[in-house]
């Protein structure tokens, strides 16, 4: 079942764009994929889809929220590309180099098969079906693997893995932050490894993202609404890495497969009714 919504950002009071700001922030950074639940959301409460173009826009939030939480984080990424120490000074340039490679692919495959995906992927049964397999793949993958190391530097593997798994996340319900901390787990990274280095490598194909689609947003949408779904999603960003970098010092990704699973059985209760 493909819902054939026309976007309606136009439409969206400062209440609905205060909370799918929220939405984005807490689901793009947690391991539950923001695309499907900006999708599905509005549909369950019977709200105007605003459109993929209000979605991006809502990711300057999330843009926010990634430099001000690894703030600290770049900052040293800055200073010890110019460290008197030989090791430290190399070890840095490879961080940055795994960066920029991590992110190729995922702007080359976004670039090509973007439309494909928009128009073709947001059928609310599949994005279910991803919400759920993914999760699992998630889960399986922390839970029976081993512990990982921890790394400032993950090294070429990693890197790779999770800048190629980036490409998967152009299918709503898969998750960009879940498939690549899976990737990462996979490679031999520990959990709050796996999740740092896929936050770093969000902030550039946010940022990308944001430009590519800055100007698909409607001419009619009201700037303090759009502002309002921002700093929500900024605020909301910021507060799901906290939570998330705490819990992955204690616990696995078993609450965030479960939630996966619980909400792909909504969609699928929600579509037989229909």
């Amino acid at each position: 079942m493909l819902m054939n919504i026309p976007d309606a950002a136009g439409l969206l009071t400062p209440f609905q764009a205060f909370v799918l700001g929220a939405i984005q922030g807490l689901t793009e950074l947690l391991p539950v994929s923001s695309s499907a639940h900006l999708y599905v959301v509005p549909h369950l409460l019977g709200w105007p889809y605003a459109g993929l173009a209000f979605d991006v826009a809502l990711h300057g939030g999330t843009l926010v929220a990634l430099v001000v939480a690894f703030r600290k984080d770049w900052l040293e990424l800055f200073r010890n590309l110019f460290s008197r120490d030989l090791t430290v000074r190399g070890d840095t340039r490879s961080v940055w180099l795994q960066l920029v490679l991590a992110s190729i692919p995922a702007a080359i495959v976004g670039k090509l098969l973007g439309d494909v995906a928009e128009n073709q992927l947001r059928s609310m049964p599949l994005q279910a079906l991803m919400l759920f397999v993914f999760g699992a793949v998630l889960w399986a993958t922390d839970r029976f693997l081993p512990k990982g190391r921890d790394a400032a530097n993950p090294g070429w593997m990693a890197a790779l893995a999770m800048g190629f798994a980036q490409c998967l996340a152009l299918v709503p319900g898969v998750s960009r932050s879940g498939i690549t901390m899976t990737a990462g787990r996979a490679s031999g990274l520990s959990r709050l490894s796996a999740a740092r280095f896929s936050f770093l490598l969000a902030t550039p194909i946010t940022f990308g993202a944001l430009l590519l689609k800055a100007k698909d947003l409607p001419a009619d949408l009201d700037l303090k609404v759009l502002a309002i779904g921002v700093v929500s999603a900024a605020v909301f960003g910021i507060l799901a890495i906290r939570v998330l970098m705490t819990m992955l010092k204690r616990v696995g990704f078993g609450a965030f497969f479960a939630y996966r699973a619980g909400l792909a059985l909504v969609i699928l209760v929600w579509l037989r009714g229909q």
